[in-house]
């Protein structure tokens, strides 16, 4: 079932409060996700567009037209589906700027909890011709392009964000703005002698594969994965910055679902345990099972995560050997041998 800001964006459509989209025309779907309906005359191509690799394989399996990124101009059409990040709803606002035409219809929604309201008010500011529509405990608003969206860009473009001074993020990604504190305590764990191969898993942008290659410069190379396709570029970049001998490969991949091909000495790892706003420790168990599986026979596991989170559990039940390295007031270090 299709979340409800999915369906709050269609409506528009549905009840005929915007004439949908044509033959001839062209639409470019930002965040777009799987599960909508087309309403009854919407016949123009959707260019979708979305960058976090779960979402994306399930609107593949819908035979969606989708990219992990933006291509193409002067589209006719721009449908936004807002997320839980401010800075990131901006950005793809923006970007469906940049990418339609002079005239085009761009149409915005997400759900009250998204912040749905603060980013229509702040759009209303620019006195754009459009209107809205709440629906499905969500909003929709749609305005029309105009001649010059210059300025309106600048001011909605997120911008890289330098963190210590070393790395590059961007809002939307995890830890955008500092250096996660949990992450930080492995890091201060990790191996200094270390000389076989090692990957990183939920490698975010990077941060960790950073220290590690600086912790122990011998190592063989690492392998990064991770499922936001944005933040692996910017791991990409940090890499090349901040430890550019240090053999890396970068993996855009759903590690709760797509099985890794190699085997490896050591995997280290901040497990996600969040969809959207709830907290998901399932999500953090596969991808801890998925790095158990990916060991060599005698390969250590080293992870972070919140204090209260069960994950000794999920390596009671598929380690070897597993213990607790340290732990402060909110997070622990975990390990575990194959």
């Amino acid at each position: 079932m299709s979340r409800d800001a999915l369906k709050t964006l269609f409506h528009p459509f549905e009840t005929g409060i915007i004439d949908p989209p044509g033959e001839g025309e062209r639409v470019l779907f930002l965040g777009a996700e799987a599960g909508y309906r087309l309403p009854e005359g919407f016949v123009a191509p959707i260019s979708a567009v979305q960058p976090l690799r779960p979402l994306y394989r399930t609107l593949e399996a819908m035979r969606a037209d989708v990219s992990p990124v933006v291509a193409g101009e002067d589209y006719d059409v721009a449908l936004v589906l807002c997320g839980k990040h401010k800075g990131e709803n901006e950005d793809r606002i923006a970007e469906a700027l940049k990418r339609t035409r002079e005239g085009a219809l761009i149409v915005v929604a997400g759900s009250k909890e998204d912040g749905i309201q603060s980013l229509r008010k702040r759009i209303d500011k620019f006195e754009w011709d459009g209107d809205h529509l709440p629906k499905y405990h969500g909003v929709a608003f749609w305005f029309t392009r105009p001649e010059d969206v210059a300025d309106a860009v600048h001011k909605l473009a997120k911008v890289p964000v330098r963190v210590d001074g070393l790395f590059e993020a961007a809002p939307g990604m995890f830890s955008h703005d500092r250096v996660d504190a949990g992450s930080e305590l492995l890091a201060s764990r990790l191996p200094k002698d270390f000389t076989g191969h090692a990957a990183d898993f939920g490698a975010g942008w990077g941060y960790l594969s950073v220290m590690l290659a600086q912790a122990s410069p011998g190592l063989k190379g690492i392998d990064l994965f991770e499922a936001d396709h944005d933040a692996l570029d910017a791991a990409r970049r940090n890499m090349k910055a901040n430890a550019p001998t240090t053999p890396a490969r970068f993996f855009w991949h759903d590690l709760t679902s797509e099985d890794t091909r190699d085997k490896y000495d050591l995997i280290v790892m901040n497990p996600p345990f969040h969809e959207g706003h709830a907290a998901e420790p399932a999500i953090g168990s596969a991808i801890i099972k998925a790095a158990l599986k990916a060991l060599k026979q005698g390969g250590r596991l080293m992870l972070v995560a919140n204090r209260g989170l069960p994950y000794e559990q999920v390596l009671a039940e598929n380690a070897k050997e597993y213990g607790e390295t340290c732990r402060n007031a909110r997070f622990k270090v975990l390990w575990a041998k194959r």
